[in-house]
């Protein structure tokens, strides 16, 4: 009874066969000091010494409410977007065999070798009003260069790896015996998708759509060159900190970048926390 009891305590170190767990842990804690923590403290603080009415009001002003709503509004539409077409890429990538399949799943990895600025740059020329795509969505009534869309345009370019690296090697290992179990129980297709694939694939696929999504929030050389930069229209928030720098007006840099901070930090953590939710709730993933 006392082993049982004992066993099912939490402990800060599970003991494990390879010893160091200090060293390693310490230099973990130090690293992740020094590359994430103190320059996100150092910003907190020197944000803090402005006070909090004046941190206020430079947080609420309107155009700095617009850019964050046109930052934080496309990034998350342009990772749900990517959620589904990435879910489908990747399931295309595993489960079929074809000709290019190589070549294809190369292409993929595209967007986190191309510079930013270079995909921008090619982005607002197919999508421009007189570019290739562009004027075809013309002939419709579209435009999408130098408007909101075209930031999430931008976004869904950048995002999609994050959704299929995530999502292709958990995809890979589900058993399709499974499957077929499930077919042979009289399962139908929608929900073999509903209620056996899905679950096991939730934990990946909110990993990919957390990672796309804080990637797009702070995205800034892909979209200055699709959005416009219009304030209060195509203005996102990155551009605004790049704005006020070169106005040398700090405080509303750093307020700017502590709201985007805060916002970003409650995301991600509600997002892990569903996360760790769905993996206790399934079993696996």
């Amino acid at each position: 009874m006392t082993a049982t009891v004992q066993s099912s305590r939490w402990h800060f170190r599970e003991p494990g066969v390879i010893p160091g767990f200090g060293l390693t842990f310490g230099f973990a804690v130090c690293y992740l000091s020094l590359v994430i923590l103190i320059p996100l403290s150092g910003l907190v603080w020197h944000s803090s010494n402005l006070g909090w009415d004046a941190f206020w009001a430079l947080a609420s002003d309107p155009r700095t409410i617009a850019a964050l709503k046109i930052s934080f509004g496309s990034a998350v539409l342009a990772a749900l977007i990517n959620t589904v077409f990435g879910l489908v890429v990747a399931w295309v990538l595993v489960r079929y065999r074809f000709p290019g399949r190589r070549i294809v799943d190369s292409v993929v990895d595209l967007p986190f070798a191309l510079p930013t600025a270079v995909a921008g740059i090619a982005l607002a020329t197919l999508y421009a009003p007189n570019g290739m795509i562009g004027a075809w969505l013309a002939d419709f009534g579209f435009k999408v260069a130098f408007t909101p869309a075209g930031i999430v345009v931008a976004l869904v370019f950048i995002g999609l790896p994050f959704i299929v690296r995530t999502v292709q090697p958990v995809l890979e290992e589900v058993d399709r015996e499974i499957e077929e179990a499930a077919a042979t129980l009289g399962a139908s297709r929608l929900d073999i998708v509903r209620r056996v694939l899905l679950p096991g694939l939730l934990p990946a696929i909110l990993t990919g759509f957390a990672m796309a999504m804080a990637r797009g929030i702070g995205e800034y050389g892909s979209v200055i060159f699709i959005a416009g930069n219009i304030p209060y229209v195509s203005e996102i928030a990155p551009l605004l900190i790049v704005i006020r720098l070169e106005e040398f007006n700090y405080a509303a840099a750093t307020a700017v970048g502590v709201v985007m901070l805060s916002i970003s930090f409650l995301m991600l953590l509600i997002i892990n926390l569903i996360q760790a939710w769905s993996r206790g709730r399934f079993g696996h993933g």
